[in-house]
């Protein structure tokens, strides 16, 4: 069974529904977590269907599911086609992305995800990788970091920030959560510390798991992997994924660059989109988990 306390799968119904599955069909889901879209995909699955699924957080294996039509990759998604191939698998009728954070990660406080907890600068979501928070905070140049936080969280004051962070650590390291909330304390703007503190923790987390290059490499090789008809049902949670997510559905690239045919000048389309607005969480759903407030579904089918 999925275990549902490790994490709360968003738009679980919608996202089955959308991958429109054929019983004796090849699906993935790229982001296992806690099983929960897993073991859906499974309820409805034939006999002789197969399911592949990633997930790089040795946690997230605890939650495997036993079922011979089921094989549980412990990879980072970028690996997708490689791995895909070593399973004799070339084409596949559906992929599924959730690239939301797991609820786990932001729960178990010594990961370093939450600004709830005081805990190590971590956020590996891998935990054999070498570069964390911590390393990048103490380490990084002041040019690296105001690039970092501008580009992944559109920090307006990161140079005043990493300001801040500078002169913190040639005094002495800063080592955990609570270190970093407090050094950057004259930067949160009143009233909106919760929200600052999130982008300045996104912000970390996406260069510490290098996550735009994983989903970069990882959408390119959907595209090549997904047989005619096939689904793309990718549910994202801010705005430099959503984009990549739009792009690739527009142009078959996460540029959005749309190739035109030599002879007749016109767009070559990859995807049909069947979502020309993104699908959305109810208020309810929100209501019972506030982490779906910012998830945004989109679905297309493989020309």
């Amino acid at each position: 069974m999925s275990n549902s306390s490790y994490h709360t799968s968003v738009l679980l119904q919608a996202c089955i529904d959308n991958l429109n599955i054929q019983p004796n069909g090849v699906y993935v889901d790229l982001t296992f977590g806690g099983g929960g879209h897993s073991a859906l995909i499974l309820k409805t699955l034939g006999e002789k269907g197969k399911l592949f699924a990633f997930d790089q957080d040795a946690d997230a294996l605890k939650n495997t599911l036993k079922d011979p039509r089921f094989t549980l990759i412990p990879q980072n998604f970028r690996y997708l086609k490689s791995y895909l191939r070593l399973n004799g698998i070339t084409k596949v009728d559906g992929i599924l992305g959730d690239f939301g954070v797991s609820s786990h990660q932001f729960d178990e406080a010594s990961r370093g995800f939450s600004i709830r907890f005081d805990a190590e600068l971590d956020m590996r979501m891998n935990q054999q990788n070498e570069l964390t928070a911590k390393k990048i905070v103490n380490e990084y140049d002041s040019k690296a970091l105001i690039k970092m936080f501008k580009e992944y969280a559109e920090i307006h004051n990161a140079a005043k920030l990493v300001g801040e962070i500078m002169a913190a650590r040639n005094e002495k390291e800063i080592s955990t959560t609570n270190d970093l909330k407090e050094v950057i304390k004259s930067c949160t703007p009143k009233f909106e510390e919760h929200k600052y503190l999130a982008k300045v923790f996104q912000a970390l987390r996406i260069e510490v798991n290098q996550e735009m290059d994983a989903l970069k490499e990882c959408l390119t090789q959907c595209v090549e992997l997904l047989e005619s008809g096939g689904r793309l049902v990718m549910l994202s949670y801010h705005s430099l994924e959503d984009r990549m997510v739009k792009n690739i559905i527009k142009a078959g690239n996460v540029e959005g660059i749309e190739e035109k045919d030599i002879i007749y000048g016109t767009g070559k389309k990859i995807f049909k989109n069947l979502t020309s607005k993104p699908i959305l969480p109810s208020e309810e759903e929100i209501k019972m988990n506030t982490r779906a407030r910012s998830a945004k579904l989109r679905v297309a089918v493989k020309i």
